[in-house]
């Protein structure tokens, strides 16, 4: 039995909730490696619909132990807002279903005003962040400042830390021109909380080590998408944390041999949230036509999604940063009755042809896509459980990515049901 690591293989947003829901079936625990509340997804179990955005999957199914590890940046107050509305909807969280790494970086309120300031003023680079404070947590987790979910547990340590912290903070604050935060308020939002998320604390490095020698079968779920790893992705249009699937061992302590199969998910299109490059976005009526039937809307703050055709350099490229192992193709049916669909299969940068995305944040703007045109399928892929069930047309579509990106697809799925899904191979069975 292998373990399973679940990414982004584009900009997030590729339809990992269901896949990630339909794995979660089959494992034991479930862990979030990195990230925080900025991303999330909709799980759709029954006549039930459930929208996460820090919990893992497994939370909403009985018997499956959920992990927030320690490359997560938690906000407590969010974290114990999402245990209430999901409590509301019947879904049992305690310590037997949930734990969280003690070592976990917290979110504050300084940190959600911090970021609101920086993408809201008018000098310097608009990332398109969500403003809920996620960087900002991140570079005091570098800075060796942060708030760690562990001091909670000693309230009377907690002042001197605070005071670290606002060493940092309030000098920012004085850049701005605003009120210095007053250590009291700081400690009050924290002790406040403190009872609502401490149960389920927990050495998660020691748990999942556990787990994995009992033999359990363990998911490990990434936010987002490996094109917005702070490393690999189209820097400095990312998120601020790793996402490639090295990040499953360092985010969650278990080490990089208890990683084992790695299963990219990628949209039959591309889609971005935010400013940043995008190669092949359409700003034509096929990209409204792609995003009105792909339904392309933020999970967790509505934005409208950008628009393109798929790019196969893209996804080439983070199936060797992340190593991925398969791909599971989504969204197979919005390209259902165009005429021609083109694939990105390479780039034209100044005057010379690549085969790769380049680093550089001018030359990511500079590159111009080279397409392969395929004509396109009058056929329905909606609801195929089958090759046999494909356009002839289609079932092309899909090996020519194969051929492109270097990796096979193990799963395909045509429509947002879970049953509306062609295996090609099971990830937990390596």
């Amino acid at each position: 039995m292998a373990n399973v690591v679940v990414v982004g293989a584009q900009w997030g947003d590729e339809g990992k909730g269901k896949i990630v829901d339909w794995l979660s079936e089959q494992a034991d625990v479930v862990v979030r490696f990195q990230g925080g509340h900025n991303a999330g997804h909709t799980l759709v179990i029954g006549d039930k619909v459930y929208k996460l955005s820090l919990l893992p999957s497994g939370v909403v199914r009985p018997s499956k132990l959920s992990v927030i590890g320690n490359g997560v940046v938690l906000d407590p107050h969010a974290l114990a807002a999402e245990v209430e509305r999901l409590s509301e909807q019947g879904v049992s969280i305690s310590r037997d279903n949930l734990r969280v790494a003690e070592n976990a970086t917290l979110i504050l309120s300084i940190h959600r005003e911090l970021d609101a300031l920086r993408e809201s003023g008018s000098a310097g680079t608009k990332i398109g962040t969500t403003k809920r404070g996620i960087g900002p947590a991140y570079e005091d987790k570098v800075g060796r400042r942060a708030i760690r979910l562990m001091d909670l547990a000693d309230l009377p340590s907690l002042r001197e830390k605070i005071d670290r912290l606002l060493t940092h903070h309030n000098a920012l604050r004085r850049g701005f021109g605003l009120d210095e935060f007053k250590p009291e308020e700081i400690y009050e939002e924290l002790a406040s909380v403190a009872p609502k998320v401490l149960p389920y604390m927990d050495a998660v490095w020691r748990l999942l080590d556990d787990e994995r020698r009992a033999g359990k079968r363990i998911l490990f779920e990434g936010a987002q998408g490996a094109l917005l790893d702070v490393d690999h992705g189209t820097y400095p249009f990312v998120t601020s944390s790793n996402t490639v699937a090295g990040q499953a061992a360092t985010g969650s302590g278990l080490g990089p041999g208890g990683v084992g199969y790695v299963l990219g998910i990628a949209k039959a299109y591309t889609t971005r949230v935010g400013e940043g490059p995008f190669p092949t976005e359409l700003h034509d009526e096929t990209g409204e036509l792609i995003g009105r039937k792909g339904k392309e809307f933020g999970v967790v703050t509505g934005r409208k999604r950008r628009c393109g055709w798929f790019d196969a350099t893209l996804v080439r490229q983070t199936v060797r940063t992340s190593g991925i192992d398969g791909i599971a193709l989504t969204k197979l049916d919005i390209l259902d009755g165009f005429e021609t669909i083109k694939i990105g299969v390479g780039y034209r940068l100044d005057g010379q042809t690549i085969d790769y995305f380049p680093a550089s944040q001018g030359a990511q703007g500079r590159v111009e896509p080279i397409y392969e045109e395929f004509e396109g399928w009058s056929g329905s892929t909606a609801g195929a459980r089958s090759w046999a069930d494909l356009p002839a047309q289609a079932v092309k579509y899909v090996r020519r990515i194969e051929e492109l990106i270097g990796a096979p697809v193990a799963v395909l799925s045509t429509s947002p049901e879970r049953e509306d899904t062609i295996l090609m191979k099971n990830p937990f069975e390596g």
